[in-house]
């Protein structure tokens, strides 16, 4: 890939740089030292990924990544020298459709791990961008009601700001069970739990290995392997498939529910590259539950949910704001608080 520098300090520069050389089979597109810089140049040549430092003078990585993401979209990694320590100013930069985000690996070390790390974010999003077109939809089937209520949200790039809005939006009790999962490292799993409770009426934590969904309660897949319904309508983690590229993977969620949750599913697919939640949002809306994916008006990045729409996987696609009025509307007035 092409990739951009964008990082106000000449050491940071050349770190990246020689990160991105180590195996050869990438190259430095170009390099800015501002935000401002880093919007000019992506308008003149728009490289196949950005990596965004979030502190500089001028403008910083976050409204540099909004600016790029409405005028010359592209592929971002925040790359900063502590992510951990600006947790939000991370969600606020996803939310603008920055993908993920690891911390400067250390100048002159070539087979650290900082290096390995940004590595293999580089691969993954490499991966992600070269994802096959989907095939179209078959008609769908249509369920009865069933007593007990799940919504399923998948997100990823332009995630975090999309579900702060989503889940601000709905009543406080509701009567279903949230279960997210987002792509984000693992290392920042419970910052985004913690920043997201902020928002939302309905309490929000991280997914434990045999909780059970409740309703009125928010769910937050919390590491890098996948999250699953089991038979037993627990929650669980497991590493397979272990050739999904995104870690947790939205589709292996949708499916673990269509197998296994015994009642109401609402698929919602958010904003987000690649193609991850598509097909297990068409299966969700095959076996007869509703299924939302968001329009591309209100999506910082039109990636996720259009490859649903393109396979006819959405029952409904809306703008964000719509969102949250649509569930209260499927659920109308019941306040059923059972698992």
């Amino acid at each position: 890939m092409r990739i951009a520098i964008v990082n106000d300090l000449a050491l940071v520069v050349e770190a990246l740089r020689r990160a991105i050389g180590v195996r050869g089979e990438h190259s430095v597109a170009w390099t800015a030292s501002s935000g401002e810089q880093a919007v000019e140049r992506c308008a003149q040549d728009v490289p196949d990924l950005v990596l965004m430092d979030l502190l500089m003078p001028g403008i910083g990585g976050v409204e540099a990544t909004r600016r790029i993401m409405a005028a010359s979209p592209c592929p971002i990694l925040i790359v900063t020298a502590s992510v951990g320590g600006n947790a939000p100013l991370v969600f606020e930069a996803m939310g603008h459709g920055a993908m993920d985000a690891t911390d400067v690996p250390s100048l002159g070390v070539d087979n650290s791990v900082g290096v390995r790390q940004l590595l293999a974010k580089i691969d993954l999003i490499g991966r992600l961008i070269g994802d096959a077109p989907a095939q179209p939809a078959r008609a769908p089937l249509v369920r009865s009601p069933g007593a007990r209520r799940l919504i399923a949200i998948g997100a990823s790039a332009g995630g975090p700001a999309a579900l702060a809005d989503l889940l601000r939006a709905l009543p406080a009790k509701f009567p279903a069970a949230i279960v997210i999962v987002q792509h984000i490292d693992e290392k920042f799993a419970l910052s985004m739990a913690e920043w997201l409770n902020r928002f939302s009426p309905n309490p929000v934590r991280l997914a434990m290995a045999g909780d059970r969904p409740l309703a009125g309660t928010v769910l937050l897949a919390g590491t890098n392997e996948h999250l699953v319904l089991d038979p037993r309508g627990a929650l669980a983690y497991t590493p397979d498939p272990v050739d999904q590229p995104y870690r947790p993977s939205v589709d292996v969620f949708f499916d673990s529910i269509n197998a296994n949750w015994p009642g109401d599913i609402v698929g919602v697919l958010l904003t987000g590259m690649g193609r991850d939640g598509a097909k297990g949002l068409q299966a969700l809306r095959l076996r007869g539950h509703h299924t939302i994916a968001q329009d591309q008006a209100s999506s910082a990045v039109y990636g996720m949910p259009k490859a649903a729409a393109d396979r006819g996987a959405a029952v409904d696609i809306l703008p964000l704001n719509a969102i949250a009025p649509k569930l209260e509307s499927l659920f109308g007035d019941t306040r059923n608080t059972s698992s």
